[in-house]
């Protein structure tokens, strides 16, 4: 399918693929740091503890962000966001205190605030309405390439977790090169599945993606409880788990770029964000209880009374 995306300006380019370099590396980081915590003795609920902490530091700051973006400008901040990610990734490097690790987590969530709305901000508020669901989902999709790309590094490049962690150092040092290149045009007021869904979304009414969407994750969880016996499940339930939460997101952005069209483009995609890092949030800490005390069984459940959640809020939507 064309793409037929209209002229935009060259820095709103580099914001993206500056926040896609900055998603891989994190996306590498992540899955290391929660190795080398089980492997010092910590148990599910400290490690989920440690993914929480950034997007609880992200949610507690949405709300004034917008005040942020005004008082010190969208470039500036966004710079200022990579820079204490940055800093984050490298204490990982210099420390193996838990409760350090607690903090740095806290660091790079502040850091991610800035950086997440400022990028998603630029796209609801400069991409015409006409165009919006493909160029959202064409962000979503380099998005989706760079985490899905992330966690393959460590095995492809026989990495051993410290060099793993330098590298996601080196990869955040690499997109904080790319913000300094954009700081004059920043004040401008699943990899596969993003753009072709970007295009659906403008096409297709958006309960309907909404709906299947939904059924695909509360099938995806039932199938998860099944994994101990068919190992493969585990593989298909991670990749539906991958390209649902992308979509899902994706098309909620798209959603609220329209409904604030006229009043805050802003102030909808912070908002967004907002619910997004609540859940964000609570999904670390309620799979590491789950796994814990239920077991597969528990985290499968889950995962599939979300999903049907996100049904009955549909139907109630339409009613």
């Amino acid at each position: 399918m064309p793409l037929n995306l209209p002229a935009l300006p060259a820095g709103l380019w580099r914001v993206m693929l500056g926040t896609t370099l900055v998603v891989s590396s994190y996306s590498l980081l992540n899955p290391v740091l929660a190795v080398r915590l089980q492997t010092a003795g910590a148990s599910n609920l400290a490690v989920g503890l440690v993914a929480m902490l950034p997007f609880l530091s992200v949610a507690l700051l949405v709300p004034v962000v917008s005040r942020v973006f005004d008082r010190v400008g969208v470039g500036r901040a966004y710079r200022i966001g990579l820079l204490l990610e940055l800093l984050a990734c490298l204490g990982y490097l210099l420390t193996n205190d838990y409760r350090a690790w607690c903090g740095l987590s806290l660091m790079a969530g502040i850091g991610a605030a800035a950086a997440w709305n400022a990028t998603e901000g630029l796209i609801a508020h400069n991409v015409p309405a006409t165009h919006r669901g493909r160029l959202t989902g064409l962000y979503q999709a380099l998005l989706g390439a760079g985490m899905a790309l992330g966690p393959f590094l460590p095995g492809l490049l026989g990495l051993t977790p410290t060099g793993a962690n330098v590298l996601a150092a080196a990869g955040l040092a690499l997109g904080l090169g790319a913000a300094t290149s954009i700081a004059g045009v920043l004040g401008m007021d699943s990899f596969a599945l993003q753009y072709p869904l970007g295009w659906l979304a403008d096409h297709v009414p958006s309960r309907r993606l909404f709906a299947s969407g939904a059924a695909l994750l509360a099938l995806s969880g039932v199938a998860f409880t099944q994994a101990a016996a068919w190992p493969p499940l585990l593989w298909l339930c991670a990749a539906l788990w991958g390209g649902l939460g992308g979509a899902l997101y994706t098309l909620s952005m798209i959603r609220v770029a329209h409904d604030f069209e006229d009043t805050s483009a802003l102030a909808g995609t912070s908002a967004m964000i907002a619910g997004y890092t609540a859940g964000g949030a609570l999904g670390p800490l309620v799979s590491g209880w789950f796994f814990d005390h239920a077991g597969v069984g528990g985290q499968g459940t889950w995962l599939a009374v979300l999903g049907l959640s996100l049904l009955v809020l549909q139907r109630r939507r339409r009613a």
